[in-house]
């Protein structure tokens, strides 16, 4: 049987599947004892499952068929959930997930799975699993070992102990910027073996040879040397960041067996009369589910590409149908110009169809954030709810492409700098868990995504300072400045606030970029804070980028267009309203100073230049800051189709494309943002 016909499918109903699992996952940590979350993600498994097996992928069959014993076990009462049992389901789903996006781009899937599924098959046997996913950034080791031991190493440390020899368990942090890691390991492995014997390392040493870790590793090591001794041995080698060590007995290793054993226990003990109560309304809610009549599906898969096709057709429409407008105004015929209204009215109605059927809702961005943000709370040891409204607001799937990696910088920074650490807000009177917020809504044309957090706020007057040192702007400018002009600062590049560099956040290179990312997709972002109450990121974008309203203005015998979006309103004013500040001609604008740009000047347009008496000015706006682009006549409103100037001619000043109008000529279409300093 031919399979590369029902490919797509199979990858597009996966991600489906996976997006289902992690987001009842999500659901069952919450409420462990709801055995109808359970069902929900066993059915997707299942599934998946399937439709795996049939396609012939049969790692990513596998995987799934041991993720479902294990929520088999769940639903019928033999395992009880724990967070650590839900780290392994959440690591099975990104390695699912990783075998799709393989398959999706032309792989085959398979991947080394080894070790969750050990993990899955012990889960299954009833073992409890410790420590299944690594944390990191922690500042200090628990009192107990961090590394799970066999019966067989257990037995060596116990006889090591009695002989008089000292268990170590040594935790050796590189620098993040360290290159030849393996070469680090072995300067430290080399010093380790002069002085005692290494009984076990984590990751594996095969994996440390590789370099397959992040930049932290833990040895066992049974010696008979001080342990402030080993510490600055291991210190003097190039790169590494922090050494910890802790001292590891059987006493201590029987301690943590013992609680782990009496955890299990009364977690089985004290949650059985509830599951029983619970397992009964699930097969009730499940009886009355199955009496419902099925809904018949009203929705068919088409591919995006059909889509573009679609739209770029109807894009040379719209060219054609200005076209039409232009010569049926020439010849005044009446039918023609019946015939032409009407053709004006259908494609405008076709057009918002089209728009219609490329619009996605942001949800299939916002999807990936919860998972994300439980992982980083657990890493950054903090509590942190994440609240998501609004995720049905649709974008266009251009806008929806770009918008990911922005809101993900956003999210890291909200939670690493913004929310702050369990004791720190109770000692400030807050609760102990922070809040997330990630919203979504409609305004006009344009699409708006806040992201607020009840975390410290920003410190104007670190941010202030941190500027005028990294010589951003002078301690005259910054005395000027207002409260969001000043917060606007950290959005400059190589601007950083932080303490200490993280993998969550820190290095200043990002801001800049979500900065630039937004404008580039014709959108502007804020930022509102308060001090010790929180902080709000809003974004507002356009709600499609290939067709827009413009305003077409002319210059000498060229034309430019304005987008409307960035316009507040066109004025005629006399020269003599002129005035001159620092060495910029401005006018008083409804009580503001608003600087003018001359657009004749900045695109250099070939002509003699007239004194006129009264100037045509189009007021422009970026964020709350404004300016007056002075223009040599208005020719009207239109709606044109916004084309690439293509990659030999995409780097001119304050150009963002151009259209064709509808006598052939082809206008440019200016980037008010970059006009606007």
């Amino acid at each position: 049987m031919e399979m590369n016909q029902y490919l797509e499918v199979f990858i597009e109903e996966s991600k489906e599947h996976l997006q289902t699992c992690n987001d009842k996952l999500l659901e069952l940590e919450k409420n462990p004892q709801d055995l109808l979350i359970v069902n929900e993600i066993f059915r997707s498994a299942h599934t998946l499952k399937g439709m795996s097996a049939t396609m012939g992928y049969e790692d990513l069959a596998n995987l799934t068929h041991n993720m479902e014993n294990v929520l088999d076990g769940i639903r019928n009462e033999k395992i009880v959930v724990s967070t650590e049992i839900l780290d392994v389901l959440f690591q099975s789903t990104e390695d699912l997930e990783a075998m799709v996006i393989s398959i999706a781009e032309g792989g085959d899937g398979k991947r080394n799975v080894e070790e969750v599924v050990s993990k899955l098959s012990a889960i299954e046997k009833g073992e409890v699993i410790v420590n299944s996913m690594p944390t990191k950034n922690k500042s200090s080791l628990s009192e107990h070992p961090k590394t799970s031991y066999d019966q067989f190493e257990q037995t060596v440390i116990q006889q090591s102990e009695d002989q008089g020899f000292d268990c170590f368990e040594i935790t050796v942090q590189l620098r993040e910027d360290c290159l030849l890691k393996a070469a680090r390991v072995f300067m430290v492995f080399e010093i380790l073996e002069k002085n005692g014997e290494v009984i076990k390392s984590t990751p594996s040493v095969d994996q440390l040879e590789e370099e397959n870790f992040d930049h932290q590793f833990t040895v066992t090591l049974i010696t008979k040397q001080n342990k402030n001794d080993l510490q600055g041995m291991i210190k003097k080698v190039s790169e590494v960041d922090k050494v910890d060590i802790i001292n590891v007995t059987s006493q201590s290793l029987s301690i943590e067996d013992s609680e782990l054993v009496e955890k299990h226990v009364v977690e089985s003990t004290t949650t059985s009369n509830e599951k029983e109560s619970s397992a009964t309304k699930a097969k009730v809610e499940n009886k009355s589910e199955t009496t419902k009549t099925p809904v018949a599906s009203k929705t068919i898969r088409v591919n995006i590409e059909r889509l573009d096709v679609l739209m770029n057709l109807f894009e040379e429409l719209v060219i054609d149908r200005g076209r039409l407008e232009s010569i049926s105004k020439d010849l005044n015929h009446s039918e023609l110009n019946e015939t032409v209204e009407r053709m004006t009215r259908i494609s405008g109605d076709l057009q918002t169809i089209i728009l219609t059927m490329r619009m996605v809702p942001v949800e299939t961005v916002f999807n990936r954030f919860p998972r994300m943000v439980r992982q980083l709370a657990r890493d950054l040891n903090k509590k942190i709810n994440l609240e998501i409204i609004g995720a049905e607001t649709e974008l266009d799937r251009t806008v929806i492409d770009e918008i990911g990696d922005p809101l993900v910088h956003l999210i890291r920074n909200a939670l690493d700098h913004g929310v702050e650490t369990p004791e720190v807000r109770l000692a400030n009177g807050k609760s102990e868990e922070g809040t997330v917020k990630l919203q979504a809504y409609h305004s006009g044309n344009h699409v708006f995504i806040e992201l607020s957090d009840d975390g410290a706020g920003i410190n104007r007057d670190r941010v202030l300072q941190k500027a005028i040192s990294k010589g951003i702007i002078s301690k005259e400018e910054g005395a000027s400045l207002s409260d969001q002009q000043v917060f606007e600062l950290i959005m400059s590049s190589g601007f950083s606030t932080a303490d200490n560099i993280s993998d969550i956040s820190g290095r200043g290179v990002g801001m800049d970029v979500v900065k630039t990312t937004i404008e580039s997709l014709g959108g502007s972002i804020s930022i509102d804070s308060i001090e010790g109450e929180g902080s709000t990121f809003s974004i507002q974008l356009p709600l499609t980028l290939s067709i827009i309203s413009v305003m077409l203005v002319e210059l000498q015998k060229e034309k430019y267009a304005i987008p409307l979006s960035s316009i507040i309103e066109t004025a005629i004013i006399k020269k003599s309203d002129i005035l001159n500040a620092h060495n910029q001609k401005v006018i008083d604008f409804r009580g503001k100073v608003v600087p003018l740009v001359f657009l004749e000047e900045v695109f250099e347009v070939p002509g003699e230049k007239v004194d006129q008496e009264f100037l045509s000015i189009i007021i422009v706006r970026k964020g709350d800051k404004m300016a007056g682009l002075v223009v040599d006549s208005f020719i009207g409103q239109q709606e044109v189709v916004l084309k690439s100037l293509g990659n030999y001619l995409n780097d001119i000043f304050a150009i963002s494309g151009a259209t064709i109008l509808g006598d052939g000529q082809v206008a440019l279409i200016l980037d008010c943002n970059a006009l606007i300093k």
